[in-house]
């Protein structure tokens, strides 16, 4: 892995709370992806389930674990089953885990080989009654391929009909919700891995310029930096792409007087960050991108106080749609007969404004979180307003990952990231 190791006391923590919201007499299994096919023996890059490397730290392929904290047995209640090293392997893969690697990684001291996991898995089934299936429950789930973990599944089911089923994904949303001060450090990480990148890319945006070397630039600061990239399929938007919310081509030459929204953030050791400006491809914005951009910047500032313990993500969105629709109406692109005859289901400001400004961050871009719970300490939220005007040729986004603190306002991962207009002009132009 390009990261530095992670102590393993995370990992344990974190098997830890899993096991005490487990059932009596039950055990949770937990399988690493696929690696994805693309056309002949090509494949896509290894990305590991990030379950199962929360509840591990083990990012390798084929990798499953079992927690069965009520095991007769004392070690079978932490077991990690993963593909042996053979000649053939070491040659052309490069060794996986031996055992002492994947306790030094995990803290799991019983490391089975994968050819023993039907034996023992037999052994400790026999000795339980309810078993967790791990299936991604996200609200913005919708996946179509079937996973190594929907076949376990199937498979577990048909081999034992008798035993009750349950859910991990309920717990998994709550834990991971909220983040151990090493996450914390690790998504710090990936902001100043992001913050590198952005620099950089002040430096070298000018007129003619296409939207995939910009890409290019983040990507050389990323790798450089211990990444594998972005966390998330970068957008680079100049001009009227940036009104396309999931603009990803990025293929379009950036021109004098127009703006380029970037959404670009770096993952580290699998933490994401999630970042978005929005700057003027001359250099200078005009006016009337200036005052947009600051109104903008005002309901992020604004968004931000209202991330406070407590705070239901709904009513929180509402709230941040007054702040929005106040900047609109000072800005001329809505009057109050818009707000007084809006529709209470589709308001006014979402002409402008049309998706969520806030959602959880972690080892997923969205990650994980219990939307219908009131927030938390230290859960980390994006807040990312926009506006978009494809009539006048823009649109602005600006985004920063923080963190709910105890008392007061969150903490901003993103604190050292340029944001102000004049300052984003400042280092354009020096």
């Amino acid at each position: 892995m390009k990261y530095d190791p992670i102590d393993k006391k995370l990992f344990i923590k974190n098997r830890k709370n899993f096991m005490e919201a487990m059932k009596p007499n039950s055990l949770a299994v937990f399988n690493s992806n696929d690696i994805y096919p693309i056309s002949a023996d090509s494949t896509m890059p290894f990305q590991q389930a990030r379950d199962i490397f929360y509840l591990s730290g083990v990012d390798q392929d084929k990798s499953i674990l079992v927690l069965f904290p009520d095991a007769p047995m004392e070690k079978h209640r932490e077991i990690l089953f993963l593909t042996k090293t053979n000649d053939h392997i070491a040659v052309w893969e490069g060794a996986k885990l031996d055992k002492e690697q994947a306790y030094e990684t995990s803290g799991i001291k019983t490391v089975y080989w994968l050819k023993d996991f039907e034996k023992v898995f037999f052994e400790v089934m026999t000795q339980c009654e309810t078993v967790y299936f791990n299936t991604n429950e996200h609200y913005r789930a919708n996946v179509e391929t079937q996973t190594r973990e929907d076949r376990f599944i199937e498979w577990c089911k048909q081999k034992y009909p008798a035993h009750q089923v349950a859910k991990s994904n309920p717990i998994l949303q709550r834990l991971r919700s909220v983040k151990d001060k090493i996450e914390l450090d690790l998504m710090q990480q990936a902001c100043d891995i992001t913050e590198k990148a952005f620099r950089r890319t002040l430096g070298f945006v000018k007129p003619g310029v296409w939207e995939y070397e910009i890409e290019a630039e983040y990507m050389h600061e990323m790798l450089r930096n211990r990444s594998k990239g972005f966390a998330y399929t970068p957008i680079i938007a100049s001009g009227n792409s940036a009104n396309v919310l999931h603009y990803v081509e990025n293929n379009r030459q950036c021109k004098a007087g127009d703006l380029i929204l970037l959404d670009t953030g770096a993952e580290y050791a699998n933490y994401s960050s999630d970042l978005s400006r929005t700057i003027p491809v001359s250099g200078k914005y005009s006016k009337r991108q200036k005052e947009v951009y600051n109104a903008v910047n005002r309901v992020k500032n604004e968004a931000t106080k209202l991330l406070v313990p407590g705070t239901i993500w709904a009513e929180y969105h509402v709230e941040v749609g007054k702040i929005m629709t106040s900047e609109l109406l000072g800005l001329g692109l809505l009057d109050k007969a818009d707000v007084k005859n809006e529709n209470p289901d589709w308001p006014a400001y979402k002409k402008y404004f049309m998706h969520g400004t806030s959602h959880h961050i972690g080892l997923d871009t969205h990650d994980y979180g219990i939307l219908t719970e009131p927030m938390q300490e230290n859960q980390v939220f994006t807040v990312e307003p926009g506006i978009y005007i494809p009539a006048e040729g823009f649109g602005i986004r600006l985004e920063d990952d923080v963190v709910i603190q105890k008392k007061g306002e969150p903490f901003n991962l993103m604190r050292n990231i340029p944001i102000e207009a004049e300052e984003i002009e400042e280092l354009m132009n020096a």
